[in-house]
């Protein structure tokens, strides 16, 4: 698997999240968010070193059903998945390495 480029519009269904197997990255933001933009090289970074991390990315906005229910309120989120249950997550990551860290720890979890 290798990272996303685009952000999806049609979310899926917090079931199938939860269903998930393995490593996950949920990362909810927009294409026109400059946080989410800054951030997308970062991303790119750590990502090349985990290609097997699942990366999941979700177009965010007002009622939409799946960020709120990971009470999403700044962009980019990124939600760190291990079989489908929450490990940790990053807010507006600022470098790479936090990313790998939390990579790392979704890797431990498995």
């Amino acid at each position: 698997m290798t990272m996303n480029d685009r952000y999806a519009s049609i979310e899926p269904a917090r079931a199938e999240i939860d269903r998930l197997d393995g490593p996950t990255v949920i990362e909810f933001g927009t294409s026109w968010c400059g946080y989410c933009q800054a951030a997308q090289p970062l991303l790119a970074t750590a990502f090349a070193e985990r290609p097997e991390v699942r990366h999941v990315k979700i177009e965010d906005g007002k009622g939409r059903p799946l960020g709120r229910s990971f009470r999403v309120t700044l962009w980019p989120t990124l939600v760190f998945l291990s079989n489908g249950r929450e490990v940790v997550r990053l807010v507006r990551p600022g470098d790479a390495n936090a990313i790998r860290q939390a990579l790392a720890q979704i890797g431990a979890a498995d």
